[in-house]
């Protein structure tokens, strides 16, 4: 008996301290996983302030008739993304047919605006226009005005303006002579695509004392992306002067341009 109860003490000690040990264990239980990274993308870089292109095109053909037609082209804006914008374009023309050269035309605008509201907004604007086939030694225009944004959105814009002011204009063999102007001005443009876009414009110039003698300007165009910067650009350009100096000089003058344009 007492054996016995030796037997069953000694187990209940030995249960007792298996239990102790188990107790003393330490869990090992698994991590908690980290909270999610959280990682935010950078916004993006700003919009350059500044940003244009510049285009240069050359066109020769041989058969019947020999022709050539080289241009370039620019336009330049600076837009700090406040009230302000100045804006500036130009393009240069040089043709020949036959060995002769039948164009040689440039044509420069600068302009700065000012909103007044969303779609509202003033400019001072200053134009500049050589064409040596029409007799014009050069003739300059500043003017003052309003325009308005009929369209602002992402893929199409169409603006409206009119100013007034001065003209100065130089004809070959004659004095020069300055009179008050006004100005009508359209542009459109509309994204095709995400590579391609049409552009649109026409500008007006009458002088103040005679209003049938004015300047007109048509332009439609065509632009492809090549790549990321470069454009290839298919224009069509009408300029028409009611009153040219003399029974040679042709009034209207039409160029078909196609130019490789660099953006940056």
């Amino acid at each position: 008996m007492l054996t016995v109860v030796r037997v069953v003490l000694g187990r209940a000690v030995l249960g007792s301290a298996m239990v102790i040990g188990l107790a003393g264990t330490p869990v090992l239980a698994q991590a908690p996983a980290p909270p999610p990274c959280p990682c935010v993308e950078p916004p993006p870089p700003p919009p350059p302030v500044w940003t244009g292109s510049f285009g240069a095109g050359l066109a020769i053909t041989q058969g019947n008739k020999d022709t050539s037609n080289f241009n370039l082209s620019f336009d330049v804006k600076r837009d700090p993304k406040t009230r302000t914008l100045f804006k500036a374009d130009g393009l240069y023309i040089l043709a020949t047919e036959g060995g002769e050269e039948n164009a040689d035309r440039g044509i420069i605008n600068g302009r700065v605006e000012r909103l007044i509201t969303d779609r509202a907004y003033t400019f001072v604007q200053v134009s500049y226009v050589r064409d040596r086939f029409k007799d014009i030694d050069y003739l300059i225009a500043p003017t003052v005005g309003l325009g308005y944004k009929l369209i602002a959105t992402d893929r199409t814009t169409f603006d409206v303006d009119s100013s007034v002011g001065m003209v100065f204009e130089k004809n070959t063999g004659f004095d020069l002579e300055s009179d008050g102007a006004v100005t009508f001005g359209e542009k459109f443009t509309h994204k095709i695509s995400s590579s391609a876009a049409f552009t649109q414009g026409a500008t007006a110039l009458w002088k103040m004392n005679d209003f049938g003698d004015a300047l007109y300007t048509f332009s439609a165009g065509l632009a492809a992306s090549v790549t990321t910067r470069v454009q290839l650009k298919l224009e069509f350009q009408d300029v028409y002067k009611t009153r040219p100096t003399g029974l040679l000089v042709d009034k209207n003058d039409i160029a078909f341009i196609t130019a490789f344009v660099y953006k940056f």
